[in-house]
């Protein structure tokens, strides 16, 4: 039932939608067989198909055939938009509803020989259209609002459940930062001179600790400090890969100061190497872009490992995807973008 079948649509949605539509058109022939004696004389049986069909049906037919492009220019093509500027429109769609559906329901009633409304009682295939149109149309809004609060419901849900356990993470992983640091100067002291990469390795390993404590409680640091973070992070995966890993940053330098929140990049880097490079003998290159365009700080993060088919199955390889994921659209309403990078391999695009 609650499968989509069409323009994010439900079995369950549809089949309300026509409820709706069937106990509406019921009403309106009602209405109509007892305010008008002359329908009566025509059928003497309220639930006769022909005057069924005469009554209401044949209009509200008409109103679903209207009500549809008109829902799915509202809701589908110009779901991005603010909510006011749809709300006027519906000043353009509702004369062009009522007058519209009039029209064409009187051109085949009388084509066909089907009793409608004449004189002045034909106000009422005005006014009841009219106020259809807004009734129905409400609901729609309504119902938009609630599913768009159900997701951030659940969103923050799932925020929370992340939350807790990158909490539980720092926990078990944080014995206590100043141990772990007088480990590793321990270590590098103990580490022969000739040695000096080693030592070097040790300090950047130090380093990459060292932020991520100073990361847990900000939340933003610049550009520049979460680039120093994510260069010390390749360094290291350098050391592991040589000649295998190539690596490219190319950001302005009037970018630097720009405020990000911590831990952003660093994940989607480690992906591109977990998933991308390291999987290929010949090995690859990363590369980190960002860059400013229509006030808004645009990042593309690319490799060229051996890339994925089913791109949402990125996001069950690990938790660090999902839960970048998750800050992007709950701190931004920002999405993440996996797409295909020429000539292979994958490219991360998301702005804030």
């Amino acid at each position: 039932m609650d499968k989509k079948i069409i323009w994010g649509i439900s079995v369950r949605e549809l089949l309300m939608v026509l409820a709706f539509y069937i106990v509406s058109a019921f009403f309106y022939h009602l209405t109509v067989w007892l305010s008008v004696a002359d329908v009566r004389k025509e059928s003497s049986s309220l639930f006769s198909l022909y005057a069924f069909i005469d009554g209401g049906a044949l209009q509200y037919l008409i109103f679903l055939l209207f009500t549809i492009p008109i829902w799915w220019f509202l809701f589908v093509y110009l779901k991005n938009s603010k909510l006011w500027e749809r709300l006027v429109l519906h000043i353009v769609f509702l004369p062009l509803f009522i007058f519209g559906a009039q029209k064409i329901y009187y051109l085949i009633s009388e084509a066909v020989g089907w009793f409608h409304l004449n004189g002045s009682s034909s106000v009422w295939d005005l006014y009841i259209p009219g106020l259809f149109y807004l009734i129905q149309f409400g609901i729609f809004h309504a119902y938009e609002h609630y599913r768009e609060n159900q997701k951030k419901l659940k969103l923050e849900g799932e925020l929370k459940q992340a939350a807790l356990k990158s909490e539980l993470a720092a926990i078990k992983a944080q014995l206590n930062p100043h141990f772990l640091y007088n480990v590793f100067n321990t270590i590098n002291a103990s580490v022969p001179p000739k040695q000096e990469k080693t030592r070097t390795l040790i300090a950047t390993l130090s380093d990459l600790f060292r932020y991520q404590l100073k990361a847990s409680k900000l939340e933003l640091v610049t550009l520049r400090e979460e680039l120093e973070f994510v260069e010390k992070y390749l360094e290291l995966e350098k050391a592991r890969f040589e000649e295998r890993l190539d690596i490219e940053i190319n950001v302005p330098e009037e970018l630097y100061s720009e405020k990000i929140p911590p831990m952003l990049l660093q994940p989607i880097v480690e992906n591109s190497v977990k998933h991308g490079i390291s999987n290929t003998l010949k090995g690859g290159k990363i590369s980190i872009s960002i860059f400013k365009e229509d006030e808004k700080l645009k990042f593309e993060i690319a490799d060229t490992g051996i890339g994925v088919k089913d791109k949402e199955s990125v996001f069950n390889k690990g938790v660090g995807l999902t839960n970048t994921r998750l800050r992007l659209q709950k701190m931004y309403e920002s999405h993440l973008e996996i797409l295909d990078n020429e000539p292979q391999g994958l490219k991360i695009r998301f702005a804030l």
